[in-house]
């Protein structure tokens, strides 16, 4: 492992990286929110193209040469040199918060597969509210490595107009035009980067977002998240031992088996069908046919650090009335308070928008949020309420009356 310093560069391939790997960084940012970026730019440092920027908001570049899995203070990028374009010349990692300064950093760290690492912390710097932390650039033919550590005045805007890129929502005054005797061609739009989130704070807080065209709304992903974290560097006995299920269940040490978080949902669709897309009863749901909503998969182990997803496909929102998403504990003793759990809704051209499982219960079941068609327009209310069986009545059958879906529920169980 070789530990870089500030203002110290190599050479990838005498590090040993010559294929596919992954640029990790942990930020040790306590409470502040911080957000972690990958800048794609040209030989003149600049975003000449807005799909090489990485970031909570577009978590992909063309053909996955760049990708990243954010969880809490560790995110992940997997870089495939090979498949970026010539133009596109460094790829910057940068860090940035809108809440402090990169002075309340604790010991933080950037690494480069498990080949180096880079180490900061808040000592490093002033009252900067962005960081760029590291760079990958070719020099001579090769790709190298460049620890930067530099502090940067604003945050991620801040970040986005120094590199030449574009807010959405954000514009210039149009120059003045220029006569020319044969028209020329009209310049594509820009890409613009939408660098909002939307975090519905309280119980009852609502947006309400229109579509950009007529095809609706795209692919709507709902991801279930929530704290895995374990000390890093040392193996857990078992899954109890530490993160999220560790806290969740409270159980000794030895019974890992069985233990679950799932992601759910009810759904009315416009004509007045109902039903219930879960892993209980394997019922999966369908992406391209109706109910046009797809569980994705289960993760039983808490393995998974990108969590669990719905997909519903906005192509078709104009048959679905409303959708409540919610999370339930199939095995296991809750405990809410511990989990940091949020569920994060991405909808192509629009703001992300947050909703944290911010209150605790002794429940098992959680109505999460709920989705509505409102006149074509898509609304997401926060709900976070908790529902605990009693009796005959189940936990979904308890959030299926108060929210009026009026389903035949009995018990089942996952294969």
């Amino acid at each position: 492992m070789t530990n870089f310093t500030r203002g110290q560069k190599g050479k990838l391939a005498d590090l040993g990286l010559n294929g596919p790997f992954a640029v990790t960084l942990d930020i040790a940012s306590g409470s502040m929110e911080v957000d972690v970026s990958c800048f794609g730019v040209d030989a003149a440092g600049k975003l000449s193209d807005d799909r090489y920027m990485v970031f909570y908001n577009q978590k992909s570049a063309p053909d996955n040469a760049v990708t990243v899995e954010l969880n809490g203070p560790r995110s992940v990028f997997q870089i495939d040199l090979a498949r970026l374009p010539q133009s596109i010349d460094k790829l910057v990692f940068t860090a940035a918060t809108e809440q402090g300064s990169m002075r309340a950093l604790g010991a933080s760290s950037l690494a480069l597969g498990s080949a180096a690492t880079f180490a900061f912390a808040g000592t490093d710097f002033q009252d900067e509210k962005a960081v760029i932390i590291g760079e990958l650039y070719r020099r001579d033919g090769s790709w190298r490595f460049g620890a930067v550590g530099q502090g940067f005045a604003g945050g991620l805007a801040a970040l986005l107009k120094h590199f030449g890129g574009s807010e959405a929502g954000s514009s210039a005054p149009a120059p003045a035009p220029v006569p020319t005797p044969v028209p020329a061609p009209a310049a594509p739009p820009a890409n613009k980067i939408s660098l909002s989130k939307i975090r519905l704070e309280k119980r009852g807080d609502k947006i309400s977002l229109d579509k950009r065209d007529s095809g609706g709304y795209g692919r709507i992903k709902v991801n279930l998240n929530w704290n895995q974290s374990a000390q890093q560097g040392q193996a857990p006995a078992s899954k109890l031992d530490s993160g999220f299920l560790g806290k969740l269940f409270a159980k000794p040490a030895g019974r890992a088996g069985g233990i679950d978080l799932d992601i759910g949902c009810l759904f009315e669709m416009s004509n007045g069908s109902k039903s219930a897309v879960q892993a209980l009863g394997n019922s999966w749901g369908a992406f391209d046919r109706p109910p046009y909503i797809h569980l994705e998969g289960d993760d039983r182990t808490g393995s998974i650090s990108s969590g669990e997803n719905i997909f519903i496909n906005g192509t078709h929102f104009d048959q679905i009335k409303r959708v409540l998403v919610y999370a339930f504990i199939y095995e296991g003793v809750p405990n809410w308070a511990a989990t940091d759990g949020v569920v994060t809704i991405e909808i192509p051209g629009q703001p992300t928008v947050e909703v944290r499982l911010d209150s605790d219960s002794q429940h098992a079941m959680c109505a999460i949020a709920m989705l509505e068609n409102q006149g074509g327009n898509l609304q997401v209310t926060k709900l976070v309420e908790y529902f605990g069986g009693q009796g005959k009545i189940t936990a979904h059958q308890a959030m299926d009356e108060r929210y009026n879906f009026g389903l035949n529920w009995k018990a089942g169980r996952k294969d």
